[in-house]
């Protein structure tokens, strides 16, 4: 079987940490397992899909800046007959925020949100009151690595609302509360292989920041999570990821109680570095699809 793991051309643009190291580490681990797989990018139009009988997306990071090109790329390797690891239908469905109105539906547990397109009349002050918050998030429905992420407080409330008339003009956004108990306790992050859970970490922001990517201070702390938290982060995992390689859930305690932010199926960076057992794990999970 010849296997595609799929990246990205870096052009430096998304000033990414460690992607290519992991990435690295797992091609070489996986080699090591008696496995023919190459590195391949995404959009690289001299790569012969149809050689290939898997492809698996491991660091398309440039997919939401190239939104309709990744969708007929996807749409290509499904009339290929190309294997798509996570499936395609999964990651076309994940590749933008509505997916949160599914899980919601579900009765699980997502921060609150509103979703509003270039139709529709913005005054930002109006969701103080209705989140009952003194600040909430604002980005775009496909986006990734904090793009066009704002934190909007009454001090920045009249110079966001002014940028996003127009960024909205391109594309739909989200607006959700700030959640105070990220600054406070941080970020959880729960990796799945083959819908089994692997490992979990918290990460925290730097003082005075709210983004907790490395890229900008962030720092990552490798955490055993209780029992009960292990299984509410499951539940996503078994309803909204299933035959998927891998799958992080990233959310924050809320009222004692698991919230989910993001349902990572596209690009999520796996922290492999963070578990012993990480690259095994995620061997045994792709045995299975092979």
């Amino acid at each position: 079987m010849k296997i595609a793991l799929i990246t990205f051309q870096d052009k430096g643009a998304y000033h990414i940490i460690n992607v290519q190291n992991e990435d690295d580490k797992l091609i070489n681990f996986l080699k090591s397992k008696g496995l023919n797989i190459i590195k391949e990018i995404w959009n690289n139009d001299q790569v012969k899909w149809e050689d290939y009988d898997l492809a698996i997306i491991k660091s398309p990071w440039d997919y939401f800046d190239l939104i309709e090109d990744f969708y007929a790329w996807v749409s290509k390797l499904e009339q290929k007959n190309v294997r798509l690891l996570n499936p395609i239908d999964i990651v076309k469905w994940n590749a933008d925020k509505h997916y949160l109105k599914d899980i919601e539906k579900a009765g699980l547990k997502v921060t609150p949100s509103i979703f509003f397109t270039k139709k529709d009349e913005i005054n930002l002050q109006d969701y103080f009151s209705r989140f009952q918050t003194d600040k909430f998030i604002v980005k775009p429905v496909v986006s990734g690595g904090s793009k066009n992420t704002f934190k909007v407080t009454a001090a920045n409330v009249d110079e966001i609302n002014e940028k996003l008339r127009s960024l909205i003009q391109a594309e739909d956004f989200i607006v959700q509360p700030f959640l105070t108990e990220i600054e406070e306790n941080g970020e959880w992050s729960f990796l799945f292989f083959g819908g089994k859970f692997s490992h979990a970490l918290l990460k925290k922001a730097k003082s005075g920041d709210f983004r907790v990517q490395a890229t900008f201070g962030g720092t990552v702390h490798p955490i055993q999570p209780s029992k009960d938290l292990l299984e509410s982060a499951q539940q996503y995992v078994d309803q909204f990821a299933k035959d998927c390689l891998y799958a992080r859930v990233d959310g924050a305690i809320v009222n004692n109680k698991f919230m989910l932010m993001e349902l990572e199926l596209i690009e999520p960076f796996l922290f492999l570095d963070t578990e012993p057992k990480s690259l095994e794990n995620y061997y045994q999970a792709l045995e299975k699809f092979m």
